[in-house]
């Protein structure tokens, strides 16, 4: 049995590295629930965000991995039961003078410039707070919004707050900020994607997501990626 698995490049989640093999805490998950399923070969399709859900939609692949649940992707996709759940971040330049600790901040400071990915949550994270459409300026993947950010052609690049502090890691003149959650509004949570008619496969990997979500293998699994129980604990107990 052959299960088509498409990614982005978003480490730690998922990223291809230099010597060719697909890594990531969200990769290393697949592959332990599709293993357990009888899945005898995974094969790994990269693309863009852009073309992630309508590639699970229109049959390119057969899921994705996981991103953020919201009722607008709903829609046209099903998801998994929810496999993390992730604050949002900023990532500014070590220099700049503008450093906000919330998005609401952002909206106050009006100037401030935000890259974003296309299509991703934390557009509408950043206009409910007031952003306004003006700041910010969309690019197609998350290298291209780092490439804007090092020479100040924006401001600060929103996403999850784990995922930035990996950036920064990475270049010394990047720092991540955990942003302040909004009052009343939840953390929002991520799951595996798939076309709605292929109930079978949504079925299976939900058991075994039931199974193994929250187990010692899997804290150790993600541990080794930077995410914690708090990424986890709230997700498990549902």
């Amino acid at each position: 049995m052959k299960v088509r698995l498409a990614y982005i490049e978003e480490p730690p989640f998922y990223w291809t590295a230099d010597d060719g093999i697909i890594k990531g805490s969200d990769i290393e998950l697949a592959d332990v629930v599709l293993r357990a399923m009888g899945v005898t070969a995974i094969e790994h399709h990269r693309t863009t965000f852009a073309e992630l859900l309508p590639g699970v939609q229109d049959g390119r692949w057969d899921m994705t991995v996981p991103v953020f649940i919201t009722e607008a992707r709903s829609r046209y996709v099903t998801f998994s039961r929810p496999v993390w759940a992730l604050g949002d971040g900023l990532l500014v330049r070590r220099d700049s003078d503008k450093q906000p600790a919330s998005y609401t901040a952002v909206a106050r400071d009006g100037e401030i410039r935000l890259g974003v990915v296309s299509g991703t949550v934390q557009i509408e994270a950043a206009k409910a707070a007031g952003v306004k459409q003006g700041q910010i300026v969309p690019f197609r993947s998350q290298a291209d919004v780092v490439a804007a950010l090092l020479p100040g052609d924006i401001d600060a690049y929103p996403s999850t707050a784990v995922g930035n502090r990996v950036i920064a890691k990475k270049h010394s003149g990047l720092l991540a900020i955990d942003l302040e959650a909004a009052p009343g509004v939840a953390v929002p949570v991520g799951g595996f994607s798939f076309n709605k008619e292929n109930r079978d496969l949504i079925e299976a990997v939900n058991l075994q997501l039931q199974r193994y979500l929250g187990s010692a293998d899997h804290r150790a699994r993600i541990a080794r990626y930077g995410l914690s129980r708090a990424e986890i604990d709230s997700v498990v107990a549902k």
